[in-house]
């Protein structure tokens, strides 16, 4: 999980150094600066994000209250290998009083990466391991796990449940928050969440996903304010 130790941000900028490459993704019109500015300008949670909460069926998380956040936040993946590195970590409280583990997703017109089958193409031992490891995790047998599906997307979840399980959180949400006037790439988060049998039609509504040895499980795809894109 890397270090432990966590240094406040001030502005958008202090997350730019925290970026795999702070040069190439640190850019107006890009996710990664998109989803700073607009976490930064925000009180507490993003309107945006509010709103997705408060769609869910389960109250509790319409009054969720956010404790902290932390960008680029690491979480380990066995085998050994590289992390999931997460665009963003949320850790909040229900109005049950439970805890809710999230992450973030920031997303423009980037795409999810590699599909499950163009990522373990070399069929190598550690990436089969990891996978039936995810698979294990979320519940969905190695026969539910098409090649089509954006790897990306698995792991984010996967994160989610792990950060739950450490801080002993009843809630594990997986938030997609795209910036995109067009939505674009969202026919891939539609596939990913099919594999649970739940049908994503609309966006800026919490899916529950399944429950996971306790935790239950959640995902939405966020429509972000555009105007972020400037900045």
């Amino acid at each position: 999980m890397g270090k432990r130790l966590y240094v406040p941000t001030r502005a958008p900028d202090d997350w730019q150094r925290l970026l795999a490459d702070p040069a190439k993704h640190w850019k107006p019109g890009y996710s990664a600066r998109a989803l700073a500015t607009c976490w930064e300008a925000a009180q507490a949670w993003p309107p945006a994000i509010a709103a997705i909460l408060a769609s869910s069926p389960n109250h509790a998380l319409a009054g969720a209250e956010l404790l902290l956040a932390i960008p680029e936040y690491q979480v380990d993946l066995p085998p050994r290998g590289k992390p999931s590195q997460n665009d963003l970590f949320v850790l909040a409280k229900a109005a049950d009083g439970q805890l809710i583990a999230a992450t973030v997703e920031g997303k423009v017109n980037e795409p999810f990466g590699q599909t499950i089958a163009e990522w373990n193409a070399a069929g190598s031992p550690g990436k089969s391991a990891r996978l039936r490891f995810i698979g294990e995790q979320l519940g969905l047998p190695p026969s539910k796990l098409p090649g089509d599906v954006r790897y990306q997307l698995l792991h984010r979840t996967t994160s989610a449940l792990l950060l739950a399980r450490r801080f002993n959180a009843r809630y594990a949400v997986m938030l997609v928050h795209s910036f995109s006037p067009t939505a674009a790439w969202f026919a891939d988060f539609q596939a990913f969440v099919g594999l649970f049998g739940v049908l994503a039609t609309e966006r800026n509504v919490l899916l529950p996903l399944a429950v996971c040895e306790g935790i239950s499980l959640y995902t939405g795809w966020v429509m972000g304010d555009p105007a972020y894109l400037q900045a």
